[in-house]
């Protein structure tokens, strides 16, 4: 299968209270981050076995941070290096308030043809709190400037259970959405991780978890308002229009092999998976790697975990080829301890509905394999 290409761009004017990702907000490191990027990307071209290369991300961070000429420019550097003859995607995250008529413009230059934009929430109050920079307004004003432009392949992300907003707010979002007539949403769970302000908030009393009851409540809604509206629940958190999958998030679910430039990104090549988590300040100076070799039983719990996030679910014969008879015919007779509460066996397949996804972390650790 042909490999993905990703960049990880980890600046951000304003870090949201929930984020836990590799980020920056020294946007003084820009201009160097991005040389030290195009020097990395040389360096690394050879770490993929196939350099046919299927779709392009740019993550972070903030990539909107980049005028759109230093993305295209990493899509050029790319393609002396990589066969992009058969890309079918690329995307680019983006913060509503950079998109303005003259960004919109330039980016109309480039070969990014899907739009990741980062709404969260239409509603201003939960904004403030998540430490948004921009208003439900500018977000839907957003939408609407990049569908004028002729954006046809636009995904938005939402985050529910959180503290404080239930189910009405969740509600006026998702009417929003579908009246913006979007092609792919993503719907997060908060997690609130120990190193955010929220979590800091925690620990102080000023915030905390929403009650199970209120996550299932919400997840529930989305599910039912989003499918009966025509989307497709495909993996836990994304639905998406018939045709309009991420291609490239699809692709690391299938163990696909990607090559991950900039600090904070990830690349697997099939036996290696390797990162790079330097602070962007040591990384302009070289990138440093750390990387684990995938046991049989990593890439078993691997596909375990990959495959039930899925609509699709596990393929038994595809295990039995893979990890043999044997491993096969155990993981479906301990599925059936989750058969008619959230597991489906049927037609060789092992599969979590769309609508019980909500606790498949809690069925995918219990069917690991933690034989060393």
């Amino acid at each position: 299968m042909m490999s993905g290409l990703y960049f990880h761009i980890p600046f951000c004017k304003r870090i949201c209270a929930y984020c836990d990702f590799h980020r920056c907000a020294d946007l003084r490191l820009i201009h160097s981050t991005i040389e030290a990027m195009h020097r990395e990307l040389d360096a690394e071209a050879n770490f993929l076995h196939d350099k046919r290369i299927a779709t392009i991300y740019f993550g972070g961070g903030t990539p909107s941070l980049l005028d759109p000429i230093e993305l295209q420019q990493f899509i050029d550097h790319a393609s002396n290096l990589f066969d992009l003859s058969e890309v079918s995607e690329i995307t680019a995250e983006m913060n509503p308030d950079d998109i303005t008529a003259e960004y919109v413009s330039r980016l109309r230059h480039t070969d990014i043809n899907r739009i990741s934009l980062g709404v969260q929430s239409f509603n201003d109050e939960a904004l403030r709190l998540m430490n948004r920079r921009h208003t439900g307004a500018e977000a839907a004003d957003a939408v609407k400037r990049l569908q004028d432009a002729g954006y046809t392949n636009i995904t938005t992300d939402i985050i529910f259970g959180i503290d404080g907003f239930g189910t009405e707010r969740l509600e006026r979002d998702i009417e929003q959405m579908l009246s913006l007539g979007v092609q792919h949403i993503s719907a997060y769970h908060l997690t609130i991780e120990p190193s955010t302000r929220f979590g800091r908030m925690v620990e102080r009393g000023e915030f905390r978890a929403v009650a199970e009851e209120q996550s299932e409540e919400e997840f529930a809604l989305l599910h039912n308002r989003l499918t009966n509206a025509g989307y497709e629940h495909y993996e836990v958190s994304n639905y998406a229009l018939p045709g309009y999958r991420s291609r490239h998030n699809s692709s690391y679910w299938l163990g696909v092999e990607y090559l991950g430039i900039g600090t904070g990104a990830h690349s697997f090549n099939g036996q290696v998976r390797r990162w790079c988590e330097q602070p962007v300040a040591e990384y302009v100076e070289g990138c440093r790697y750390e990387e684990e070799r995938l046991s049989d039983t990593d890439r078993y719990n691997e596909m375990i975990m990959t495959s039930l996030r899925r609509i699709e679910g596990i393929d038994l014969a595809q295990v039995s080829k893979m990890f043999g008879a044997e491993r096969a015919a155990k993981l479906e007779n301990e599925s059936r301890r989750f058969e008619g509460f959230a597991v489906e066996i049927s037609n060789g397949k092992i599969s979590i509905p769309p609508d019980k996804m909500l606790v498949s972390d809690a069925v995918i650790e219990a069917l690991f394999d933690v034989e060393c």
